[in-house]
Order: C-alpha cells, then structure tokens, then sequence
C-alpha cells in the first residue's frame, strides 16, 4: 500500500515546524540524488533505452503524493522514478529495474518509463504520452463504482493535453463526476516545454487550467517549486475528491532542469540563462531555507540528510549492478492471463 498519511501540517501551531517537513525535505533530497545517479549511470551505458529525471520537479510529486491515504492509486507518464519512491517503493528495486535486472519492481521488463508497483499504490509508468489519461479515469470510476473511498492521482505534462486521449479521458471524468462517479485528480506538470517546444509554441491556449475547464471539471494553479502551497492544495483538493467523487484537476507550474531525456545534454531549444533563472527557485532550496528561517534547521542537519540520500542512492546502484538478468523464460511470462477468458471453442482446435 501507499505511505501512510502523514499527520496535516494544520494540525500544529507552525505548519512548517511540524517533523513531516523535514521528512519531505530528505525525501526531495534523495529524490535529487537518486536521478543524479541515473543520469551518471546512464551515460556509462548502464541504464539501456530512454531516461527521464525529475530534478527540478520534486515539490510536486512529495508535495501531492504525502496527502494521500493507503490505498489510493497514482498514475504517471515515462517521467516516473520519483513516484515510485515517494509511494515507498524500495529505491535499490526501483534501481534496478533502470538497469533492466530481475530484481526490478517491472522484473527488468519494463524500464525507466514503465515502472508498476500496485503493493505501493503505482499503477504505471506509461510511455505512451498522454495514453494513460482514460487509464486512470477509468480506475477512479471503478473505485467509486466498488463503494470504497480511495481516490486516483494522474500525473502528465503540458505536451500530453495536444493528445486526443486527453480529451477522451476527460469528457469521461466531467460526465462521471456528474454522478458522483470519478474520483480523480488530475495533475498538470506544466513544465514549460513538450520535449524541446515551448509551450507557446504548442498550445493556442497557454491557460492550460482553463482547458481543462471546458469540461466542466474546477481546476486551480499552483507554484509548483513551493512545496508548501502544493500541499496545501493537495490537503484540500483530496479530502474534497475523496468526500464527492468528483473529478478536479491542479496545474503545477514548474521548471525541468535537466533536459528532456539523458540524452538531451545541449538543449538548444531554450537559452543557459533561462535555466539559470529557474534554478535560482529550486524547490529544494525553497524547502530548505523556510525550515532554517522558521524552524532552526541547520546546515549540518541539511549535510546528513544529503549524505545519508548520497548513500542511499549508491547503494541502489550497487544492488542494481549485482543483482542478475532475467532469465530468458521471463520473455514469455506475464504477457497473458493464465486463467482469462476462453477466446476459442473447444471443437475449434485442430
């Protein structure tokens, strides 16, 4: 299942004095360092096929996923590693699954862009941009339609809204949700680019929120690098969804600071100085300096925490080296269910 919901930082008289903070804070650091690690090691030709990292992005996935309950469920695109550890997926598994080994959270199978991990609440990692929007609109129906209480969180980019599955899967959710019926959260990551194009250059509309509401779905912004106003919409905006059923969407405005992929070192398609700009709002170090403001963390305290995540994330790589490749008879499993439907009749085999 999902971590536990940590106590709301409400409940305290200094919401950023409550401890959940600075376990957010480690968590961000290591979510930075564990990409950092990827990055390295997929350019050592480690890590096979297409990574994409999250630095830059952390406040997000942390800020909206420690809101959450046991047992609801997170989709997400192909940028996907700080999902999983956020939802408490074993890091050195997660690791390994970059460096396509049994050991993997996918068995090896599926790669950066196609983790799963449902004992955690994951229920992908897709590559295919914007195909998994009706995918977890779908599962927010079925929640509601089993009479529990559990919600759904679907991350994607502002690239993902050209995609007609978008607005598939959100007619569905505002046509549900009139029900009571679709208990989801949709997640723009508007990062800025869809790959190398600039979002003015992709989308007529730059007001992505406003898209969204043209399917009768209430939909706010959000500073995306301040974790504190992440969660605090999050604390909101979840409690609302799981109390109504009805769909309600977040878009988070943020920066990549990597490029679109390990492979996009140069990114000719937006200036050094524009980067630099957007690094000067690290939500790490908007985190970082709040609690030394407020709360008297110190740099040595801030020093433990990157050490202990500089530790964390070498010993994943160092399980994800050692551990073995699958076997070739792996090739062949979970690729149907063993006890689904009979497709043919028995007086048609020959």
């Amino acid at each position: 299942m999902a971590k536990a919901k940590k106590e709301s930082s409400s409940a305290v008289a200094d919401p950023a004095c409550a401890p959940e903070w600075s376990d957010l804070l480690e968590e961000m650091i290591f979510i930075r360092r564990f990409e950092e690690a990827t990055e390295r090691e997929f350019r050592k030709g480690k890590i096979g096929g297409y990574l994409h990292v999250y630095i830059g992005q952390e406040a997000i996935c942390s800020g909206i996923i420690s809101a959450l309950n046991p047992g609801d469920a997170v989709f997400c695109g192909y940028r996907d590693h700080a999902q999983a550890i956020s939802l408490g997926s074993d890091p050195k598994r997660v690791m390994a699954e970059l460096f396509g080994k049994a050991a993997g959270i996918s068995k090896g199978k599926g790669g950066s862009m196609h983790l799963f991990d449902a004992e955690h609440g994951l229920f992908g990692g897709y590559g295919i941009v914007g195909g998994h929007l009706p995918l977890a609109a779908g599962a927010a129906y079925a929640l509601r339609y089993q009479e529990t209480d559990r919600i759904v969180v679907c991350y994607f980019g502002d690239g993902a809204m050209n995609i007609g599955s978008f607005h598939e899967a959100m007619n569905m959710a505002g046509l549900w949700g009139h029900q009571g019926m679709c208990p989801i959260i949709f997640v723009i990551e508007n990062n800025g680019y869809a790959m190398g194009t600039k979002l003015e250059r992709h989308s007529a509309l730059t007001d992505l929120s406003a898209r969204v509401q043209a399917y009768d779905i209430p939909t706010e912004k959000v500073d995306g690098q301040d974790i504190f106003a992440v969660r605090g919409v999050a604390d909101r905006v979840v409690r609302q969804v799981r109390e109504t059923g009805k769909p309600y969407c977040i878009e988070a405005v943020t920066y990549r600071f990597s490029g679109h992929g390990a492979a996009d070192i140069l990114q000719p398609y937006r200036p050094k100085e524009e980067v630099e700009k957007h690094r000067q709002r690290d939500p790490i170090v908007i985190l970082r300096s709040r609690l030394a403001e407020v709360c008297g963390l110190s740099d040595e305290d801030v020093k433990a925490m990157d050490e202990r995540a500089v530790a964390a994330a070498a010993n994943a790589v160092r399980f994800a080296e050692e551990s073995p490749v699958p076997e070739p008879e792996e090739l062949l499993t979970d690729v149907v269910a063993e006890h689904g439907p009979h497709w043919v009749r028995e007086d048609e085999t020959d």
